[in-house]
């Protein structure tokens, strides 16, 4: 379990961190499973490597956070939190220069040494009301 553990967090400084989508070829099942894929995530490594590229080009200054991980088994949750600059189109937005601060949960397993399962709930609305594209709740 703690293998697995090390293995997540070598997964985000080098893949997410450093931007090192390459090393994904080596350490993500080829048949990797999002289980809330990212909008317009094909199936797979590839998908997974779109998905990143997306986040990437939206905040090419991203960077994650671990704030705890947890493991069970194959099972490995990471609380973090990224902060990041929309530099670049994301998601349809261009690009506003807003700095951003946001939350997630992810629940990933580990299998044979490779990275083979993902499910990722982030704060999107938090996310999207820093961009201003959406305001928060009006106060009575």
């Amino acid at each position: 379990m703690e293998e697995n553990k090390e293995f997540m967090t070598f997964f985000i400084e080098e893949v997410i961190n450093r931007k090192n989508l390459d090393a994904a070829n080596d350490l993500v099942w080829e048949d990797f499973i999002e289980h809330l894929p990212f909008p317009g995530q094909g199936p797979g490594r590839d998908g997974l490597k779109f998905a990143l590229n997306s986040m990437f080009t939206g905040f090419p200054d991203m960077h994650w956070i671990i704030n705890e991980q947890i493991a069970e088994g194959s099972k490995v949750v990471t609380r973090f939190t990224w902060t990041g600059t929309h530099q670049g189109e994301f998601m349809g937005i261009p690009p506003t220069n807003k700095q951003v601060e946001v939350w997630g949960i992810v629940i990933d397993v580990v299998s044979n040494n490779l990275f083979s399962e993902s499910r990722i709930i982030m704060d999107t609305v938090g996310l999207l009301q820093q961009l201003g594209v959406i305001t928060g709740p009006t106060e009575a």
